[in-house]
C-alpha cells in the first residue's frame, strides 16, 4: 500500500489527511462489458454480468474490442520510451509515448489482453472480498466508536431513533411500509449527528493543547480524505470517523489542528502532533488499515 499521507501538490492553503485506498465505488462502475452469452471464451467466464461500462466515454478514455468484450481504458501520453500498463481504481491505464499511434497502442493491448483481463478480475474479486455486505435488518451490527452496536427495527410505530448506551442497541422506528433506503438514511443521519457533536467536543480540547484557534468546522463525506485544514482555520472532518475508536478520532483532530502551526508534513509538523498526541504513530498505522471497504455502505 502507498503511504497514508501523500504529497500530491496540494493547495498551498489547505492540507488534508488522505485515505489510502482504491475507490471501489468508482471501480464498481466497471470497465468491461459482457457481450452475447453465446461466447464461451475462458476469459469471458472470469467476468460477472454485473460488470458494465458507462455508455459515454469521458475525455482521455478510449474503447477497444477484445474478442467478445468492449474494454474501456485511460490513455496517457508521456515522454517514456515504451507502452506501459497499470491497473488502478479506474481500471486499465495505458501510458504511451507521444509518437506511438493509436493502432500500435491497440495492438499492444491485444497482445496483453489475457494479463489485463485477469488483473481486472482479480481486482474486482479483491473489492468484493473486502467490502462488507451490510444487512439492513433487525439484529444487524454496525461499527460505532470502535465497537459494534446492534440495529433494532420497530415497524408500525411512530418515526424515531434511540440509542441505549447499556445494551448498545440502536432502535429505529419506521412505518411498516418503509423502504430500506429510509432505514439507511435514518441511521446515517443519526451517525452524522453523533459525529458532529463529538467533533465539536474534541476540537476545543486539542486546540487548547496546541494553543491555536480554528475558524470553523464542518462534516465531510469525502472519498479520499479523513480530514482537511485551510490556512484560515477551516476544518473539515469525515463523518465516517464516527465508526472508529475515540483514539483514532482524536488523532485526526490533532493532526488537522497541528496544521495551524505547520502547514506541511515536515518533521516539525510531526513533532507538533506528537507533543499533544504521543501515540500518533500507532494511531496513524491503525488508520491505514481502515478503508471504505471495511465500513458500512449507505
Amino acid at each position: 500500500m502507498k503511504k497514508l499521507l501523500r504529497k500530491t501538490s496540494p493547495d498551498p492553503n489547505q492540507l488534508s489527511l488522505q485515505l489510502d485506498f482504491f475507490a471501489s465505488d468508482l471501480f464498481a462502475q466497471t470497465l468491461i462489458e459482457r457481450l452475447p452469452e453465446e461466447s464461451k471464451s475462458p476469459i469471458a467466464q472470469l467476468l460477472s454480468p454485473s460488470e458494465r461500462i458507462t455508455p459515454h466515454l469521458t475525455p482521455g478514455r478510449r474503447r477497444i474490442q477484445l474478442q467478445e468484450f468492449s474494454l474501456d481504458y485511460t490513455l496517457v501520453r508521456s515522454k517514456r520510451r515504451s507502452i506501459g500498463f497499470l491497473i488502478d481504481e479506474d481500471g486499465l491505464r495505458v501510458t504511451a509515448p507521444k509518437w506511438v499511434t493509436l493502432v500500435e497502442i491497440d495492438n499492444a493491448i491485444n497482445e496483453k489482453q489475457r494479463w489485463i483481463l485477469t488483473k481486472l478480475h482479480e481486482r474486482r474479486e479483491r473489492t468484493a472480498r473486502l467490502h462488507p455486505q451490510t444487512e439492513w435488518r433487525d439484529g444487524a451490527t454496525l461499527p460505532y466508536l470502535g465497537a459494534d452496536i446492534t440495529l433494532r427495527i420497530r415497524a408500525g410505530h411512530a418515526d424515531g431513533i434511540a440509542y441505549d448506551e447499556t445494551t448498545r442497541e440502536l432502535t429505529v422506528s419506521l412505518p411498516a411500509e418503509a423502504a430500506e433506503r429510509q432505514l439507511k438514511d435514518r441511521v446515517q443521519s443519526w451517525l452524522q449527528a453523533r459525529a458532529k457533536a463529538l467533533f465539536a467536543a474534541r476540537l476545543p480540547v486539542y486546540a487548547e493543547k496546541l494553543d491555536v484557534s480554528y475558524h470553523s468546522f464542518a462534516l465531510s463525506s469525502a472519498l479520499t480524505q479523513w480530514g482537511s485544514c485551510t490556512a484560515d482555520g477551516k476544518i473539515r472532518l469525515n463523518w465516517r470517523l464516527i465508526h472508529f475508536s475515540l483514539e483514532l478520532i482524536d488523532y485526526v483532530v490533532a493532526h488537522e489542528l497541528a496544521h495551524l502551526r505547520e502547514m506541511n508534513h515536515s518533521p516539525r509538523f510531526w513533532a507538533t502532533v506528537q507533543s499533544v498526541f504521543p501515540e500518533f504513530e500507532s494511531a496513524r498505522k491503525a488508520l491505514r488499515e481502515h478503508t471504505p471497504e471495511t465500513l458500512p455502505a449507505f
